[in-house]
């Protein structure tokens, strides 16, 4: 059965997340007048990102709303505990401005993109919120290029979950072997996928130690993507990649 779709992860996949952040959160800790709180930048920024997956793993669970999350990373980096939502919400927006500023596309997201529209229908599936990714794609100027934006805030459902990569495939109307998941995690993106049925490739582009989770493909950049996909490795042609 041929690939007729390719369903993307967006942060750190095709957008570059983590410059963003931390160029983001540096600006905004001198703005704030907190960088000499936490020594350097760069111990800030490993406190924020830990918070981060912290409170985001208790969301995916169904602990907390997305916007409670937020909350709850704010207040636990600034050792607050008692800040009322109003204020958690304004030193996040205010966090949010500086990042945004910041945001790109990785360089070889759009020629990726343009090398495979003739051929693939593309959507995205992120664990994040409607709000902020339809958003985000839409000011890198890409939006259009994915026919539907599926989010695990609105699903009720995160990757690595089956339901979330069936969710995609049910929204286009594809079977899971139709279609090909790309994402940075190997076990969240990459096993996920597979273990829902789709094609689950890995975008290594740091070039970890390791051979990654059985049964995935890894690529160390997106311009492999292409030769990739029609290869039809998963069907018995030879492979090249890892």
């Amino acid at each position: 059965m041929p690939i007729k779709a390719v369903v993307w992860d967006i942060d750190d996949t095709i957008f570059d997340y983590a410059r963003a952040d931390a160029t983001g959160m540096n600006a905004h800790l001198v703005a704030e007048g907190l960088l000499e709180r936490y020594e350097t930048a760069e111990r800030a920024l490993a406190l924020w990102r830990e918070l981060t997956e912290r409170h985001w793993a208790r969301f995916g669970a169904g602990g907390m709303t997305f916007q409670e999350q937020r909350r709850d990373r704010v207040r636990d980096f600034l050792e607050a505990p008692e800040l009322p939502d109003d204020d958690a919400d304004a030193w996040f927006g205010r966090y949010v401005g500086h990042y945004e500023s910041a945001w790109s596309l990785f360089p070889d997201t759009v020629p990726t993109l343009d090398a495979l529209a003739g051929e693939y229908r593309h959507a995205i599936l992120s664990n994040s919120a409607l709000v902020v990714q339809d958003r985000k794609l839409t000011v890198l100027g890409v939006r259009d290029r994915f026919e539907a934006v599926l989010c695990a805030a609105d699903l009720g459902v995160s990757k690595p979950a089956a339901e979330a990569f069936l969710a995609v495939c049910a929204r286009l109307d594809l079977a899971p072997a139709e279609i090909a998941y790309v994402g940075d995690q190997p076990e969240i993106d990459a096993r996920g996928a597979r273990d829902a049925g789709l094609l689950g490739i890995w975008l290594d582009r740091n070039g970890s130690a390791g051979q990654g989770p059985s049964g995935v493909h890894r690529i160390k950049e997106l311009s492999e993507l292409p030769a990739l996909l029609r290869a039809d490795t998963r069907f018995g042609a030879p492979s090249t990649f890892g």
